[in-house]
């Protein structure tokens, strides 16, 4: 049986959109192959990250309160995050801005549990003392890879591509001489390659927070860097200072942005601190914010007062 013209181009037409509708353009030239469409609901988010999250329920994530930011990985998870304002503060006191962020490195599974238990106790009147930018998840694609992993879909350490000074030259130096060419801990090709750490740079930006909380595993200790007192212990997590990385958001933040940044390195990647243990280093944390951060715009005032000139008067 002969086809018409007219048919057989509506015979082709049928069999292509289904075709186009499922192409999409690479985000970038070194983008990962593989590509998944954003969820665009709460309930597909959590359905997708509660299966990785030790002590984490579905409900739990759901009354999370997370939203998109607008920005997704490489390979179209959304980055969610919350934004909590504080609620009681000291009359005429401008409240202390935190960035709580969880995941950066996805095979950390329970870096995201403990910020996702944390979300829970927002409510209470220690923590409603400060504004919160909270990302439980900041690396999806490694989070939620077949096999959880450290790197992006680009394989690229998020936890190295921070723009660093010098970057360019020790950045790769580092990863050559130190790592022997670690795949776990490239830099990537150019600080701020990632979608994930371009937006945890415009979000420090955009938020001007007074302390960044990063959470890590599995090396059971406290890691500081930057201008303020560092903690001696949290929970039973003691510091030990770990060391400085090209392209680290220690670094970064904390020795050249002097916005002071703790990581928080519990001893377990897979398993979870018990209750007792997440809730103490959670109130020590808070108790040393209190005790120890100063507002950066505060700081701003007082370095902006005009010192009066150590050279006499003119005649």
């Amino acid at each position: 049986m002969h086809i018409a013209p007219l048919a057989r181009h509506i015979l082709r037409i049928s069999i292509l959109l289904p075709l186009l509708a499922g192409f999409s353009l690479p985000a970038s030239a070194t983008t990962a192959s593989a590509t998944v469409s954003s969820p665009l609901h709460p309930a597909d988010w959590c359905k997708r990250l509660v299966v990785r999250m030790p002590g984490v329920s579905n409900a739990m994530c759901l009354q999370s309160e997370l939203l998109p930011t607008g920005v997704n990985s490489l390979q179209g998870f959304p980055l969610l995050a919350r934004q909590i304002p504080a609620k009681k503060t000291k009359r005429n006191q401008t409240p202390l801005r935190v960035l709580l962020m969880g995941g950066i490195h996805g095979d950390e599974l329970t870096s995201v549990s403990v910020v996702f238990r944390w979300l829970q106790w927002m409510p209470t009147a220690a923590a409603q003392q400060f504004d919160w930018s909270v990302v439980p998840v900041v690396n999806p694609d490694g989070f939620l890879a077949p096999k959880a992993k450290r790197v992006n879909a680009n394989g690229v350490d998020l936890n190295r591509n921070f723009p660093t000074p010098g970057w360019q030259q020790d950045a790769p130096r580092y990863w050559a001489n130190r790592t022997k060419k670690d795949p776990r801990r490239f830099p990537g090709a150019a600080p701020l390659s990632e979608p994930e750490s371009k937006w945890v740079h415009d979000e420090m930006l955009r938020f001007r927070p007074d302390v960044i909380i990063s959470v890590h595993a599995p090396f059971g200790v406290l890691d500081f860097d930057g201008p303020a007192q560092p903690p001696r212990r949290f929970g039973r997590l003691l510091l030990n200072r770990v060391g400085v990385y090209p392209g680290s958001l220690g670094n970064y933040s904390g020795v050249h942005k002097n916005v002071p940044v703790i990581t928080i390195e519990l001893p377990n990647a897979q398993k979870m601190p018990s209750d007792a243990e997440v809730k103490r280093i959670w109130l020590d944390m808070l108790r040393w914010i209190i005790e120890n951060v100063e507002s950066q715009s505060e700081l701003a005032k007082v370095h902006s007062v005009s010192l009066p000139s150590s050279e006499p008067p003119k005649k």
